[in-house]
């Protein structure tokens, strides 16, 4: 062989060689890759699952305040119009005293 062969086979045997130690450096960082990529999605899935959290906290603290609320407003409105039957009553009483002369 002569020499511009020798060289040609020497620079491909070392292209090959970095090339080679290149991908073993790559594989060596994929778990470690693979690790921090988990670790961050499991982070991401934690804090989404904790917003949802306490976003479904809020929701039914406030349909309880809701309920609350309505029933509040319903015995108050009961009571209101307890109230107006018997100043009703008492209204067409009157009425009808004055009408009759009793008034």
């Amino acid at each position: 062989m002569d020499e511009k062969r020798i060289q040609q086979v020497l620079t491909i045997e070392k292209e090959a060689r970095e090339i080679y130690d290149s991908a073993i450096r790559e594989a060596e960082q994929l778990p470690l890759t693979a690790e921090k990529e988990a670790q961050a999605l499991v982070e991401k899935s934690r804090v989404e699952a904790e917003k949802q959290a306490r976003e479904l906290v809020a929701k039914a603290q406030a349909e309880d305040e809701i309920t609350r609320i309505l029933a509040a407003a319903e015995e108050k409105a009961g009571r209101t119009k307890g109230l107006a039957t018997g100043h009703l009553e008492r209204a067409v009483g009157y009425v009808l005293d004055h009408v009759a002369g009793r008034g």
